[in-house]
């Protein structure tokens, strides 16, 4: 895959620029304690993380008869409202941004985030400006970004080429959107969903975000 053969990406955010897998097992172990639930290890919560989320509660052990997923998925999003600053970029972020803008590669922001958050914690890791749309939802309860992804589409002015627009993600959900506005796609598998799972239907994967910015930048890894 030759990453300047585009002249569109789009990005997604969580898992993907930003490193917040931690946080949110760490969250749902929270959610579970409190619940006198067994708790799940980082390597399970990336075996069972799926898109729309509220199945993926379901495989953590919440059970929706006794409580409501709006509830439980409330209280995951205000904890991690509270402990989002805590996050970082993953490493080669800003550097793989950069070399794309130096390309002239036009890039876009897809989020199953609520977009007010979005732009707010996007604004706070001072990338706004490399985005050209940036797209979330209009809710917390992350059930996918399908319709939001046609609606960026019908915004970009493309050329016409399927290849034209490349789609980089963490999940499996991030390969349907792909594939839904018929653009490529990259996962990188360091982030929501694991290797194994991500591999099982996606051929285009790389491990890291260094590795994608030595593709970017035509480059042996540092």
């Amino acid at each position: 895959m030759k990453i300047t053969d585009y002249k569109n990406i789009i990005w997604d955010w969580n898992g993907t620029l930003l490193d917040d897998v931690w946080l949110c097992a760490d969250i749902m172990n929270n959610l579970l304690k409190r619940r006198s639930l067994p708790g799940i290890t980082l390597e399970r919560y990336k075996e069972i993380f799926t898109f729309p989320v509220k199945e993926y509660y379901i495989s953590a052990g919440h059970n929706f008869e006794k409580e409501s997923f709006e509830i439980i998925g409330k209280e995951f999003m205000d904890e991690y409202e509270t402990r989002k600053g805590d996050c970082k970029l993953f490493p080669h972020t800003k550097r793989a941004l950069n070399k794309l803008e130096e390309l002239k590669i036009n890039q876009y922001l897809l989020s199953a985030y609520k977009q007010e958050s979005l732009i707010s914690l996007v604004d706070m890791y001072n990338l706004s400006n490399y985005f050209k749309i940036i797209r979330g939802l209009n809710h917390i309860y992350a059930d996918g970004k399908i319709e939001i992804g046609k609606k960026l589409m019908s915004e970009i002015s493309a050329d016409g080429r399927q290849s034209s627009t490349l789609f980089i993600g963490d999940t499996l959900h991030d390969l349907e959107v792909a594939d839904s506005l018929g653009a490529d796609c990259l996962l990188i598998t360091s982030g929501h969903q694991s290797a194994s799972k991500l591999a099982s239907d996606c051929t285009d994967t790389l491990p890291t975000m260094n590795h994608l910015y030595s593709l970017i930048n035509g480059s042996k890894l540092e």
